[in-house]
């Protein structure tokens, strides 16, 4: 099959269950092409729906697996559709995850939707390849390394124990509160220290812009559009500030705005402040969302936290005697397997990113793996390596993501305290779950969270 596509690469995992003659699915590898096209070459069957929205309304409004296995079945493994205001392709498998992400990634640029590509700002690392998009990964990963974060782990630490604290006694949004703290330990591995001045100024900045991401680009006063374009004006003010201000110290610092200011990297303020909202942009959320499925996860599956307690109470008794309360150090988060699995098997089940996107450069001819029974949540599925490409997370190949060991690092040191010492019970009937752009917990799990008995 030939086309020209512009791709939107949906959801991480590929996974493909045959059971009984009949197919099930878990977070599908889904990429999707424009029909861009030479005359003749053919495109796989399919509909288009409606004008202008075409499907988008059907795949939003309910479990993507359930829009795409639907499509599958009656159309086969590709086939086109309409989505975001784009005529597209589908296609799923493991093959077409590698295909993409690694065999031919240099033919498949990274792109978003207009409105938020302006809201990121067109020079962040998401919008590239190439030379620049190298450089950019190169500098991000200097600041993310298993080597440069270990140190910042008593700080993260010290946000985690203050939010637990904050909720404590108390009615919580789970999503909303751990977004604040993934947002906090974004800012430090951004600004390092410094990240105290600012955070407040930041945060309402970040807040508002964050409102108008999936939003119509429209530009009139009042729209949600406009509103974000002009935090997103006033939040490169405060980093300009910030970039002035250290360059008169002329003091070294490991973050990742040291990373970005290096003299030899040679990169523009601009560029810099459509990196730094990037980044705050691709850990927020995400991370925000796996945090609170695990908490959902743990709280309906008894013996697995009872696991992970044991797991991480092992590791506080193991602190020298006397001491008042053991703090973790970096290498006390390589003793957490059971507890790393339990993110693992979360982010397998609950397809926490809804959509990346992918668009061809030039015309791109393209001529499951099993995890048993999918719905279940089962942690040591993972006690064995999955097959390739059918479990990618973080992505893979040259567009995976660079800071995928922050965002680990961030939820174990959080489990740590969480699980050792509070307990938590969900408030209500909240089986549901809701839809676009992330997949949550009906209500972003309402818990209250409570000390544990000494």
């Amino acid at each position: 099959m030939e086309f020209s596509p512009s791709v939107f690469l949906l959801s991480f995992a590929s996974i493909l269950l045959l059971v009984g003659g009949g197919l099930l699915f878990r977070s599908l590898l889904k990429f999707f092409a424009t029909e861009r096209r030479p005359q003749n070459f053919p495109l796989p069957p399919g509909t288009m729906g409606w004008p202008y929205m075409g499907e988008t309304f059907q795949l939003y409004s309910q479990d993507p697996n359930v829009f795409f296995a639907s499509k599958r079945q009656r159309y086969g493994s590709i086939f086109k559709t309409h989505i975001l205001g784009c005529p597209c392709v589908m296609i799923s498998s493991p093959e077409a995850a590698k295909f993409v992400l690694v065999t031919k990634s240099h033919l498949f640029k990274p792109t978003f939707p207009a409105s938020k590509e302006r809201m990121l700002g067109k020079e962040a690392i998401f919008f590239h390849q190439g030379a620049y998009h190298m450089k950019l990964r190169k500098l991000v990963l200097r600041a993310f390394t298993p080597e440069a974060i270990r140190n910042i782990v008593p700080d993260i630490q010290s946000i985690a124990k203050d939010s637990l604290l904050s909720w404590e006694g108390r009615l919580i949004n789970t999503f909303q509160e751990m977004k604040s703290y993934t947002f906090n330990v974004a800012l430090l591995s951004i600004f390092g220290k410094d990240e105290v001045l600012y955070r407040e100024d930041l945060k309402r900045c970040y807040y508002i812009l964050e409102k108008g991401y999936n939003s119509m680009p429209i530009n009139l006063p009042g729209t949600l559009f406009n509103k974000s374009m002009k935090a997103r004006k006033e939040l490169a003010q405060i980093l300009a500030k910030i970039l002035s201000t250290r360059r008169q110290t002329k003091l070294d610092h490991n973050d990742l705005l040291g990373s970005f200011m290096g003299d030899k990297e040679g990169l523009t303020d601009d560029q810099i402040a459509d990196n730094i909202i990037g980044v705050i942009f691709a850990a927020r959320d995400t991370t925000a969302s796996v945090l609170t499925w695990i908490l959902k996860y743990l709280g309906e599956n008894p013996s697995v936290l009872q696991a992970v307690t044991e797991e991480q109470e092992a590791i506080m008794r193991s602190g020298e005697k006397g001491d008042e309360e053991k703090l973790l150090n970096w290498a006390d988060t390589k003793k957490m397997p059971i507890t790393s699995r339990v993110i693992q098997e979360t982010l397998r089940v609950a397809s926490i990113l809804s959509f990346t996107f992918r668009e061809a450069v030039e015309d791109v001819e393209y001529e499951g793996e099993l995890f048993p029974d999918p719905e279940k949540f089962d942690p040591s599925r993972f006690e064995v390596a999955p097959k390739p490409n059918t479990f990618m997370p973080f992505g893979n190949g040259t567009h995976s993501c660079p800071g995928n060991e922050l965002a680990k690092l961030e939820i174990l040191v959080l489990l740590h305290h969480l699980t050792t010492k509070y307990r938590w019970s969900i408030v209500g009937a909240n089986t549901g779950i809701q839809y676009g752009p992330f997949a949550l917990p009906q209500n972003g799990l309402p818990i209250i969270l409570s000390n544990k008995p000494r």
